[in-house]
């Protein structure tokens, strides 16, 4: 099987992180995230469960790894815009 080399990002509120993986062709986005050293830089996020994306665009977590992805993982969110736009509009 070939082998891909793409990108996994992450930022949390005081840093960020652009890792470059080499994965089997195959391998699901999960699975890229996982074995790059996010889990071990944020030990404070989950990482099985968070949400992903690539070039912004959301896709499911078992979704195969392209050459030269840019695989984003989300982290949840501080604030809901859509509530706090509510919010301000009820005061």
């Amino acid at each position: 099987m070939a082998e891909l080399s793409a990108e996994v990002c992450f930022a949390s509120p005081s840093r960020q992180a652009l890792i470059a993986v080499t994965v089997i062709q195959g391998t699901s986005i999960r699975a890229a995230v996982m074995q790059s050293l996010l889990p071990t830089m944020f030990p404070e996020y989950d990482f099985s469960g968070l949400p992903c994306g690539i070039f912004g665009q959301a896709v499911d977590a078992d979704h195969a790894v392209q050459a030269g992805d840019r695989i984003e993982v989300y982290r949840p969110l501080i604030n809901d815009p859509k509530q706090r736009r509510r919010n301000r509009a009820g005061r």
